[in-house]
C-alpha cells in the first residue's frame, strides 16, 4: 500500500459516519471583518490592488473603450488575446490585432501575444484579489498566465465583495478558478523580488462603474 492510499484510507474512515447533510467542519467564523459601506469596500479593493503593485484605473462604461485603447497603446501592444464572450464594445477603439482564445493555441503562440483583456468573476477587497472562473468573458486559464500584460475589468460594485468567504459563496468549486493578487512575482531566490515569472509582469485593473 502506498502512502497516498494509506492517507486516503484514513480520510475515508474518518468520514464514514458523515452524511451529505452534515458539516464536517463547523463554519462559525466571521465572513468579513467590520462593517463597510459600498464605497469603502471599493476603496479598500483599490488600495490593496495598488499595494500588490497592480495599476488601478477607474472609468464609466462609456469611457472604457478609449481607456483600453490607451492602455494598449501605452504598452505598444500590437496584438491582444480576446475571450469569446468579451463585450465587443470594450475593444471598439483599439487598433490592434485580435487573437482568439483557441484550444489548440501553443504556449509559443500565446507568448507572442502582447496583451490580454478579460473580465472577472469576483474581486475581493480585503485581499486585493481578482478571481477568474473561465467564464466566456474570461477565457481559458492560460490566457491570463502567458501574455506579459493583463487588463482585467471589474464591474463596480456588483462584482466586489469584502472577504474571501463572501467570494467563495459566489464561486463554483467545479470551475477552473484563478486567484490573482497583483502581477506575477516570486522572491524565492535570495529574497530578490522578480516579476513576471508565473504570469503577467504587468496587471492593470479597471474598476468599471
Amino acid at each position: 500500500m502506498s502512502s497516498r492510499e494509506r492517507i486516503l484510507g484514513r480520510v475515508r474512515r474518518a468520514l464514514a459516519d458523515v452524511t451529505p447533510d452534515d458539516e464536517a467542519v463547523p463554519r462559525t467564523y466571521l465572513t468579513k471583518h467590520g462593517e463597510r459601506s459600498v464605497e469603502q469596500t471599493v476603496e479598500l479593493l483599490a488600495e490593496n490592488l495598488a499595494d500588490y503593485r497592480a495599476i488601478v484605473h477607474r472609468c464609466t462604461e462609456d469611457e472604457l473603450p478609449s481607456l483600453i485603447a490607451r492602455l494598449l497603446t501605452d504598452r505598444k501592444a500590437g496584438s491582444v488575446l480576446v475571450p469569446p464572450g468579451l463585450t465587443e464594445s470594450w475593444l471598439a477603439e483599439a487598433d490592434v490585432t485580435r487573437v482568439a482564445d483557441r484550444a489548440d493555441s501553443t504556449p509559443h503562440e500565446l507568448d507572442r501575444v502582447d496583451s490580454v483583456v478579460t473580465a472577472c468573476a469576483v474581486a475581493i477587497a480585503e485581499t486585493g484579489t481578482i478571481v477568474l472562473d473561465g467564464g466566456p468573458d474570461q477565457g481559458r486559464r492560460r490566457i491570463s498566465l502567458v501574455p506579459d500584460h493583463h487588463i482585467c475589468v471589474v464591474r463596480v460594485p456588483g462584482q466586489v465583495v469584502s472577504s474571501v468567504p463572501q467570494a467563495l459563496a459566489r464561486l463554483s468549486p467545479t470551475r477552473p478558478l484563478t486567484w490573482i493578487s497583483g502581477p506575477s512575482a516570486t522572491s524565492d531566490i535570495e529574497l530578490d523580488r522578480v516579476e513576471g515569472v508565473h504570469g503577467p509582469r504587468t496587471l492593470e485593473v479597471v474598476l468599471l462603474g
